[in-house]
């Protein structure tokens, strides 16, 4: 009969004990159950609009003073951010002003961008009045103010592009280091686009980044696609919104033939 020393036996114990066998190896300790988070962590870890509901529901005085004061820390941190922000806003261009404020301008780096990725630059080509790009107005504003490390600017499209025709409007370029990097015409035209839509699209053409959007403090809003009060261009107004999955393809060829519907399309343009 062969023994198996890894049995737990009398036999083996007695073997273990004039050093015959190896000792058991011990059992790994269960490890303690993470504790709750102590106040010091919630004041570490909470966003402003977090503290302010935290203070409202501490009893104790001096933790109400503590949370107060993390608060308004975390304002002045969000204010000097803004204040620091290259851009914040739509910027309206004209025809003569689209090579140094858009190709040009988006191969500008940050002061701050040691990997010089260039600046994200949306152009938003639109026509007052025609529905659709009215809509597409507001969400751009919306996410000009949420994203003020893109520069995003304005033009009507027939000043930019001569007898451009209103099925084109409103057409979207993207630009990075003095590249188009994706170009949508006629957005919304074909099928109703959320913000959400605009901003996932956005996102996969490197436009913008999510790690730099500035977050709302309040509870989540985001401009109502019904909403039909003036978005008043100021930077201060910020949106959060969560990005939705939608395919967007890179601009393949800018002279390529366009497509009547709504979305990527490539487009003959030329300044």
């Amino acid at each position: 009969m062969v023994n198996n020393p890894n049995e737990d036996t009398e036999f083996n114990e007695i073997l273990r004990k004039h050093g015959i066998l190896p000792p058991r190896p011990k059992t790994p300790e269960t490890p303690s159950p993470p504790g709750s988070p102590t106040f010091d962590d919630l004041l570490n870890e909470s966003t402003a609009a977090e503290l302010e509901r935290l203070g409202e529901r501490l009893k104790d005085e001096d933790k109400i003073r503590k949370a107060e004061a993390q608060r308004r820390r975390l304002m002045t941190e969000a204010r000097r951010d803004l204040r620091d922000a290259r851009f914040g806003q739509v910027i309206p261009i004209s025809r003569e002003d689209y090579t140094r404020e858009v190709t040009e301008a988006s191969a500008v780096d940050a002061e701050d961008d040691d990997n010089e990725k260039g600046t994200g630059v949306v152009c938003f080509l639109y026509k007052d009045g025609l529905p659709r790009s009215d809509k597409a107005f507001k969400h751009i504003r919306a996410l000009a103010a949420k994203y003020p490390r893109t520069k995003f600017v304005s033009i009507v499209g027939d000043k930019c592009i001569p007898n451009l025709p209103d099925v084109r409007v409103p057409m979207i370029i993207i630009y990075r280091k003095g590249e188009i990097r994706n170009q949508l015409v006629a957005w919304g035209g074909q099928r109703e686009r959320s913000q959400e839509d605009l901003e996932a699209v956005l996102t996969a053409s490197a436009a913008i980044d999510p790690s730099e959007a500035i977050i709302e403090e309040e509870d989540d809003i985001r401009l109502s696609d019904d909403d039909d009060e003036e978005w008043d261009n100021d930077p201060s107004s910020r949106m959060r919104s969560a990005a939705t999955s939608v395919n967007a393809r890179a601009s393949k060829n800018i002279r390529g033939p366009a497509r009547k519907e709504d979305d990527d399309s490539d487009f003959e343009f030329d300044l």
